[in-house]
């Protein structure tokens, strides 16, 4: 059989196919194996970059000529994200972006700096700025541009449109750090109050919506007042311009009950810390919180020691029964705090049991009794006890005698609440004048009554 000048089989040179007398196979056609292509000249360009082949390897190339991106600011890189501010690696993830394309970014909150920025999906990396001074956005591909010129709005406009739940979310994050660097207490209810307006759906970016939103709530004055201070604050954050309303806390006298129902409510507590806890409220006349914060190293002997007031209370120490000592001992030592638990769930597992002694003694007076009429009780039987303003307001914390006043007419006497004394001599009468006995301005068949309330039950 001949070979042809590729090297391969002719068919041509054996027609009848035979091989030793007999049918062979013939192989497959197959093309002639071509060279490998010689490389491109040494130099070309890819993308604005020289390509130069150095080595001598024609396939190893070298880009030359270009700024590569780092490796800190590609997505697609295995280096962790960094805020673009501040360099921490400390982010949250603040929801997605929805641009105007169609596509998707996911939004990063840094918790150092408090700086927004947007990570897009495939394409494009952008960051976003959200500075409250000279309000930018600034992006890596485009350079910046001011937010005047673009659409995005901060007052009023196209800006409700997207003002969803993930931006609400990380403008209250934003909001909460944002306090917490201007000096405001942990104590301070503002974010509470701007997290009730953002459930009610209410657009925090333009001021005439907060307005509305504030006045057709069914809150007292009060909380009103205190929801426009809280949206002052978010407004000089955001540099939002706007008139704030004008609201005047009313003032309502507390209700008082009677002695037997707080310790109805006591007794009828099936948890020990609840019990212990309200045992607390009434003996102390702490504000709930306050109580919420005692430690076991603010309990010596009897007495009990408020370190860590809230609402700018004065700190100050009160004496308890044995009692209330009994009741607190008998709780689990496994923590720091005496009652380690949030407001929320003390005040649940209150309402429940306020509820279930209402309906089984049939007294709805119970159910207007709350964790802070301890303390309004308290303070109002000490004043009847002694008539000494000055000594209510240094048990209660206050810093202002103006709150203390109103506890001087709170709650009327029966006669049946009153121990009762007589005197016929001028000793006599210094003596009941002493021990903190009232004189009755007649007397009868000479002798001078005295009275004064009796001591309340610890």
């Amino acid at each position: 059989m001949a070979v042809g000048k590729a090297g391969f089989h002719n068919r041509q040179d054996s027609p009848s196919g035979l091989k030793n007398g007999k049918l062979g196979c013939l192989p497959p056609f197959r093309p002639a194996a071509q060279p490998p292509k010689q490389p491109q000249p040494n130099t070309t360009s890819m993308r604005g970059s020289v390509v130069r082949n150095t080595s001598r390897n024609p396939h190893e190339v070298e880009v030359v000529g270009s700024n590569p991106t780092p490796a800190s600011k590609n997505p697609r890189s295995n280096s962790p994200l960094t805020c673009p501010e501040c360099g921490s690696i400390s982010l949250y993830k603040d929801g997605i972006r929805y641009l105007n394309d169609g596509s998707q970014a996911q939004r990063f909150l840094c918790r150092n700096c408090g700086y927004r920025f947007s990570n897009g999906n495939g394409k494009s990396f952008k960051r976003s700025y959200v500075n409250t001074n000279n309000c930018q956005v600034c992006e890596l591909d485009r350079g910046s541009k001011n937010l005047a010129a673009i659409e995005t709005k901060t007052v009023a406009g196209e800006i409700g449109k997207t003002f969803d739940k993930a931006t609400a979310k990380g403008l209250l994050l934003q909001y909460e750090l944002w306090l917490q660097k201007e000096g405001y207490g942990e104590n301070c209810r503002y974010v509470s109050c701007i997290r009730m307006l953002i459930n009610s759906g209410t657009n925090l970016l333009n001021p005439d919506d907060v307005k509305a939103a504030i006045a057709k709530k069914k809150w007292k004055n009060g909380t009103k007042m205190q929801a426009t201070y809280a949206y002052d604050a978010l407004a000089r954050m955001l540099n939002i311009t706007w008139s704030m309303p004008t609201y005047k806390q009313e003032e309502i006298l507390p209700f008082i009950p009677d002695e037997k129902e707080l310790d109805a409510l006591i007794c009828g507590a099936r948890s020990r810390r609840l019990a212990a806890y309200l045992q607390t409220l009434k003996e102390t006349f702490a504000d709930p919180s306050e109580a919420l914060r005692l430690r076991w190293i603010d309990i010596t002997e009897n007495i009990v020691t408020i370190n860590r007031p809230v609402k700018n209370h004065n700190p100050r120490q009160l004496q308890v029964s044995n009692k209330l000592l009994a009741m607190v001992n008998a709780l689990p030592k496994d923590s720091q705090l005496i009652f380690p638990t949030t407001y929320n769930n003390m005040a649940l597992c209150f309402y429940k049991v306020r509820r279930k002694i209402a309906q089984t003694q049939q007294n709805p007076r119970i159910m207007n009794i709350s964790l802070g009429t301890f303390r309004h009780w308290g303070a109002t039987m000490v004043y009847h006890q002694t008539r000494d303003i000055l000594l209510v307001k240094k048990l209660l914390g206050h810093k202002k005698i103006e709150n203390t006043m109103k506890y001087t007419q709170l709650i009327q006497f029966k006669d049946s609440e009153y121990d009762i004394a007589t005197a016929t001599t001028v000793e006599e009468a210094k003596t009941l004048l002493a021990a903190g006995f009232e004189q009755q301005p007649v007397p009868i068949n000479g002798v001078v009554l005295f009275r004064k309330p009796k001591r309340f039950n610890c």
